[in-house]
């Protein structure tokens, strides 16, 4: 089949997720076309199968905001047209849900009906849809798309709880591959981030407010008065410069090493011994299935759908938002015996196989087929 795949080209979780979807449908022989403003930050390699196409929006001082779903549904409906695309599957409600729906309407025109698939990711619900100015133009995105899916039950709750929702929505959640953490790395090389005795705490994330950066920090500097530790922060956002700033403020800036953002998490997650992830919601928790995947327990709240992939008592431990206290309390439970932290790192990653890609690729493809024979039924009446 071949499938044109709209998504933010960031590190943020939607755009890693259809990023390596894309890559994985490419493998079973699928023909797959990135439309997007940018190439995705983890589309390494270009092929006969795997093709990127890059919205460029023109700088007109007529307007005041440059209108990016204009340009990406013109280029949408070029890239149909001179490709032979036969299924669209966009990763946000808006702006790629709406855009969709008007490159499906302008391709009618010329009686080529185009199937949409519209995967619910979490801020485009959660954040942006749910605001007035937004609220009704989410609400029709969904509406009108041919299949709809979220990557956890709980966002599928809260989407049927926000919007007035006609469609039905499929649970599909986010995925690894496990056999790219298969042994990946022998020689994690922990040299190069602690000494011998301490232990390796990570975070990776956007560095938004919602990641709840500060209690990071805080059940960080807890553990590390009872355990020599450091803590490895990954990721880039506007939180970051205050993150710096409080651990200064806390005197531990020389156990907290900041790497920005970084193609090599694997590799990182290979020397870690502890992942946190506090925070205020979570659509699903895909930076908790890649620390798993990597025998890291994880340590996080209990909000949004991280209870579908973090299990308490099992994989790490579950805390209500904010309570730094029971988080490092949790933290320090893991870490102060070896015995007890290898069986929370064998755990993990035999749980985080549940999410492995050939468990969750098929169901995709299954909705493909489901979006793809509406489309023939609708050409026909």
């Amino acid at each position: 089949m071949k499938i044109a795949i709209v998504c933010y080209p960031t590190f943020g979780g939607s755009g890693v997720v259809a990023t390596e979807l894309g890559i994985a449908l490419a493998n079973r022989g699928h023909e797959i076309h990135f439309v997007t403003y940018r190439q995705p930050v983890r589309l390494e390699l270009l092929n006969n199968r795997i093709h990127f196409h890059e919205v460029h929006v023109p700088e007109y001082p007529l307007f005041h905001y440059q209108p990016y779903e204009l340009a990406l549904s013109s280029k949408l409906v070029d890239t149909v047209k001179l490709y032979g695309i036969e299924l669209l599957h966009v990763h946000y409600a808006i702006p790629h849900a709406y855009a969709g729906y008007m490159a499906k309407k302008m391709l009618e025109e010329e009686n080529i009906h185009l199937p949409m698939v519209t995967t619910l990711h979490g801020t485009d619900i959660t954040l942006v849809g749910k605001h007035p100015f937004y609220k009704s133009a989410v609400t029709f995105s969904i509406n009108q798309s041919d299949v709809v899916t979220s990557v956890s039950e709980n966002l599928k709750q809260q989407t049927l709880g926000l919007f007035d929702i006609k469609k039905d929505i499929e649970v599909i959640p986010n995925f690894i591959d496990k056999e790219k953490y298969s042994d990946s790395f022998i020689d994690c090389q922990r040299s190069l981030m602690a000494n011998d005795n301490e232990k390796i705490i990570t975070h990776i994330s956007n560095f938004r407010k919602v990641k709840r950066i500060p209690d990071v920090i805080h059940i960080f500097n807890k553990i590390q008065k009872k355990i020599p530790s450091k803590l490895v922060m990954v990721g880039e956002g506007p939180e970051k410069e205050n993150a710096e700033f409080l651990c200064e403020q806390l005197g531990i800036s020389e156990n907290v090493i900041f790497l920005g953002n970084s193609n090599e998490i694997d590799r990182i997650l290979c020397f870690s011994d502890l992942f946190l992830l506090p925070s205020e919601t979570e659509s699903f928790g895909l930076a908790a299935l890649e620390a798993m995947i990597n025998r890291v327990p994880v340590i996080s709240s209990n909000t949004g759908g991280i209870p579908e992939v973090n299990q308490h008592g099992v994989t790490g431990f579950l805390s209500d938002v904010g309570d730094v206290d029971e988080m490092a309390k949790n933290a320090l439970l893991i870490l102060s015996d070896a015995k007890v932290l290898e069986e929370f790192k064998e755990n993990a990653v035999n749980s985080a196989k549940r999410f492995d890609i050939l468990n969750i690729l098929p169901l995709y493809e299954e909705v493909y087929e489901k979006a793809y024979e509406g489309r023939l039924k609708n050409s026909y009446n």
